[in-house]
This record gives structure tokens, sequence and C-alpha cells, in this order.
């Protein structure tokens, strides 16, 4: 897999639940936490996207923004 994208997190499909159209995927990242995407029915089937499946959350962003009370 070659990508631009410089965040690739390593982790494991964790939960999937899937609405209409969208699909929540909860992925235990390798390092520790979650993080959670958003995707279609589509892309679910089309990766073969299941429960305990290694998989990558690759974060494409322009901007981080930081915040504090």
């Amino acid at each position: 897999m070659k990508l631009s994208a410089r965040n690739r997190l390593p982790g494991t499909v964790k939960q999937i639940e899937t609405g209409m159209v969208t699909a929540e995927v909860v992925i235990a990242l390798d390092g520790g936490g979650e993080i959670t995407s958003v995707i279609t029915k589509k892309a679910v089937k089309d990766l073969g996207l299941t429960t305990g499946k290694k998989v990558y959350a690759v974060v494409k962003s322009t901007e981080v923004m930081v915040a504090v009370d």
C-alpha cells in the first residue's frame, strides 16, 4: 500500500454499526485508544470489513485544531 497520507494508524475493527446509507466503523488502535470513521455501506462491503479485521485508519487533513478551556 502506497499513500501520500503520513498518518496511518494500524488497528483492528472493533465494531461496525450500519445505517441506511452509511456505517460507523470503530477501530481499536494498536497504540491504544480508538478512532471512528463514517463510511458508506458499499465501502464496508468492498473492503470486506468485519469485526476483528486488521486495518489502517488513514488521516489526511490540511488542519488539526487544538483547544483548551
